[in-house]
């Protein structure tokens, strides 16, 4: 998220709406085949196993996480999971979202590191200020960011789903704020993914591109789309966030407002991401 870690904790309220008709989906790009590197990161815990990989891309290389049941077999659902900004790919509650989709749902699920965030840098993001202000500098003004990012998420898809065990007849988007700065662009460019949770993120950025290019990408994503806002949000203004929900073009969406801060998102949407996720990807 743009100014912080989530943190989630408890309350509801909830509406659904829909938008008019989507526009048509965007055709895929010809891209160079994604190069996978597990690493010696490879942890079992209580049935869920976690490995660290690198996704070769170019001449970039993106690491990420990987969780799956310990004793996996044949392919199954993949969520890929966006963290927010001045966190990383280790942020609790993409552990705790991953793990729980892995026991609970059997799917697999995948995060990486945004751009100049966690494993991406020298100092792994130990000075999370500093994090926080090169990306805002970065999201001001590099207009290929976002482009980047949906590159280095569509070639660690393409690697995963190579696997055996991961495959990507269906896949799902969770995150929120910056998980959903660079989610929107991310699903609308993805025709494999099927259902995505979005949020804490409105049509208000750092310049009038990015805004242009959020509102752009929202009108491309079709898929059904469970939209989260916090309703005392001091970071994200409630009509931007409440634009960016209504400019989304999905036929199937639905908006859970609670009371609270930007980063006091309720325990329990962890749960509702859960039954969404499961009920668009099957499981």
């Amino acid at each position: 998220m743009v100014g912080g870690t989530t943190q989630l904790t408890g309350s509801n309220r909830s509406t659904d709406a829909q938008a008019a008709d989507p526009p048509a989906p965007r055709a895929r790009a010809n891209t160079p085949v994604a190069a996978l590197e597990l690493t010696d990161e490879d942890v079992t815990t209580k049935g869920v196993r976690e490995r660290g990989f690198v996704v070769g891309r170019g001449n970039v290389d993106v690491p990420g996480l990987l969780w799956t049941p310990a004793d996996a077999e044949g392919a199954r659902p993949l969520v890929l999971i966006g963290h927010g900004a001045a966190g990383s790919k280790r942020d609790a509650h993409v552990v705790s979202l991953a793990r729980q989709l892995v026991r609970h749902r059997s799917f697999a699920a995948a995060a990486i590191d945004g751009p100049v965030h966690g494993d991406r840098r020298a100092d792994g993001g130990a000075d999370s200020a500093l994090v926080l202000a090169e990306f805002a500098q970065r999201w001001a003004n590099d207009p290929q960011m976002v482009d980047q990012m949906v590159a280095d998420w569509r070639a660690t898809l393409d690697a995963l789903g190579a696997l055996e065990e991961v495959g990507t007849e269906a896949v799902g988007w969770w995150g929120l704020s910056m998980g959903t700065i660079f989610g929107v662009p991310v699903v609308a460019a993805e025709p494999r993914i099927g259902a995505a949770v979005l949020g804490l993120m409105g049509t208000g950025g750092p310049s009038e591109q990015a805004r242009a290019r959020m509102l752009a990408d929202a009108g491309a994503v079709r898929c059904p789309v469970l939209f989260l806002l916090q309703w005392d949000d001091e970071i994200m203004k409630r009509e931007h966030v409440l634009a960016l929900f209504g400019a989304i073009a999905s036929l199937d969406k639905r908006l859970h407002a609670h009371p609270g801060r930007h980063v006091e998102v309720p325990v329990e949407e962890l749960d509702a991401s859960e039954q969404f996720l499961a009920h668009h990807l099957g499981s």
